[in-house]
């Protein structure tokens, strides 16, 4: 099977209502490009100040998810939701949340953050994710009419073991929804992207936020999408914008084949 996928780009301010818009013009571009499953970044629909975070979250019957389940519906579209902060009743923290939704708007798959940024670079970047989130705790994958899907979000991709166990249920792609800082992204970003879909022989679909942002630092864009042999099929330039790229499944199954490392592995279970 081959399709498209897209990743979007954004640069998602305080105004909650304008990303919406944006998000919505971008993924109908998508969609209109042909694009079968689309990606939104980390924290599409609001991005501002810790202290304005608890009123800005959502639930998931909220207005910036029930508007992704609508046009996944319209546009006949696989759609991830980039992530939100999802409320956590109960919880003095949110969750930061990815959603799956499938064409018939229904949610495949609900992802909550498992690793949490916190970094302190003096004079440069200090991010302390967990002061207002809760980390997830589960592993999330589903199967979808396009193939098997696996979630991650951001902070994620330092972790190779999480790609590992999206891969041994069952991904043969995994989204990426991302806010990585300049800094690090300029370092890591794309290597370690590369280093995912290489080892784990999955396509990447990495969407995004890029430029300065509210919390006094620049994010690193350059969005991709990359293919089980470590090739970047797709990078966004410095801008909004939206990078479409094919899906080869029968390529995938080609490359998991010829370097069968998958059926190799040996050490599948951390040791107790």
């Amino acid at each position: 099977m081959t399709f498209l996928a897209a990743a979007i780009q954004m640069a998602a301010k305080s105004d909650k209502s304008d990303n919406l818009v944006r998000a919505e013009r971008l993924i109908r571009l998508a969609a209109a490009r042909g694009a079968n499953l689309v990606a939104l970044p980390e924290m599409f629909n609001w991005r501002g100040k810790r202290s304005e975070e608890s009123a800005a979250a959502e639930s998931l019957e909220g207005e910036s998810l029930a508007l992704m389940a609508r046009l996944a519906r319209e546009l006949q579209i696989h759609l991830v939701a980039g992530s939100i902060t999802e409320q956590a009743p109960g919880n003095s923290r949110n969750y930061n949340t990815s959603v799956l939704f499938a064409p018939n708007g229904s949610r495949a798959a609900v992802y909550r953050k498992i690793h949490l940024f916190d970094v302190d670079l003096p004079g440069r970047v200090t991010v302390k994710e967990s002061d207002a989130k809760a980390p997830g705790t589960e592993v999330v994958s589903a199967a979808t009419s396009l193939g098997h899907v696996g979630l991650s979000i951001c902070y994620d991709l330092r972790f190779p073991e999480l790609f590992r166990r999206l891969t041994w249920a069952g991904a043969q792609i995994v989204t990426l929804p991302s806010a990585f800082t300049f800094p690090t992204g300029e370092a890591h970003w794309e290597a370690l992207i590369r280093a995912r879909a290489i080892e784990n022989q999955v396509y990447m679909i990495a969407p995004a936020q890029f430029g300065p942002n509210v919390h006094g630092f620049s994010d690193y864009g350059n969005s991709m999408i990359v293919d089980p042999w470590g090739r970047v099929l797709a990078r966004a330039a410095d801008q909004e914008g939206v990078v479409v790229a094919p899906i080869d499944l029968e390529y995938q199954e080609r490359v998991r084949r010829e370097i069968p490392a998958l059926q190799h592995a040996r050490l599948r279970e951390t040791p107790r």
